[in-house]
């Protein structure tokens, strides 16, 4: 976050909300694993392993589907120098149009396969750093930084600005309050409701982009 300018700052913040959004609609579709947080999925991974659960296969495939969605937005950005975000998020677009499509006909894995894969992508869509990847659909790393810039503080070793980090975790709270309510509320348009956010996501990056010309 502290490389970005104003603008792909909003733009990160706004992706965030998106992956929130997913994945408590996918959470619940699954009935307790995740589509972007790996982290807890592979806890769940070990829990089951120990406990010889029978669905011990839900949060491998998660995690394999997770690692190729980041393959394929990596692939898709840096196929040319120019027009990443457009690339990343119209695959990410697609993806969740598919899998709220394998929602309505009741085709359970290849919907939350889709989602997997979308929110992977989605982690890519600003930046190609790979020394320093700014993860954009789990937040642990945005507290820490959050939780260095404290330190920062009160040591008065060298001023370090916290507020994006935070308003990056703060969107994927709403994006995740606002993903549950409208899974639980109104389970069969959940995923509609993503897909129309992303598609404004996408306009948005056509706007940025245009302005960056």
């Amino acid at each position: 976050m502290d490389r970005f300018d104003p603008p792909r700052r909003r733009m990160a913040i706004g992706i965030a909300l998106l992956a929130g959004f997913v994945d408590a609609a996918g959470f619940l579709q699954v009935d307790g694993y995740y589509v972007s947080f790996m982290t807890g999925n592979t806890t769940l991974l070990a829990l089951d392993v120990a406990s010889g659960a029978r669905r011990v296969l839900v949060p491998a495939l998660l995690i394999v589907g997770f690692i190729l969605g980041v393959a394929l937005g990596t692939w898709l950005g840096d196929m040319r120098e120019s027009g990443r975000k457009r690339r990343v998020l119209s695959a990410v677009l697609a993806l969740l149009v598919a899998a709220a499509l394998a929602r309505s006909l009741e085709l359970q894995a290849p919907s939350l396969a889709c989602l997997v894969l979308a929110m992977g992508a989605l982690n890519t869509a600003l930046s190609g750093n790979r020394r320093n990847p700014v993860g954009l659909t789990y937040m642990t790393g945005a507290l820490v930084r959050v939780g260095q810039a404290i330190g920062d503080r009160i040591s008065g070793t060298r001023p370090s600005g916290w507020s994006p980090f935070m308003l990056l975790w703060a969107a994927l709270l709403a994006g995740a309050v606002l993903g549950a309510i409208a899974a639980l509320q109104a389970p069969a348009a959940a995923l509609w409701f993503g897909v129309a956010y992303a598609a404004a996501l996408l306009v948005v990056s056509e706007h940025l982009t245009r302005r960056e010309i």
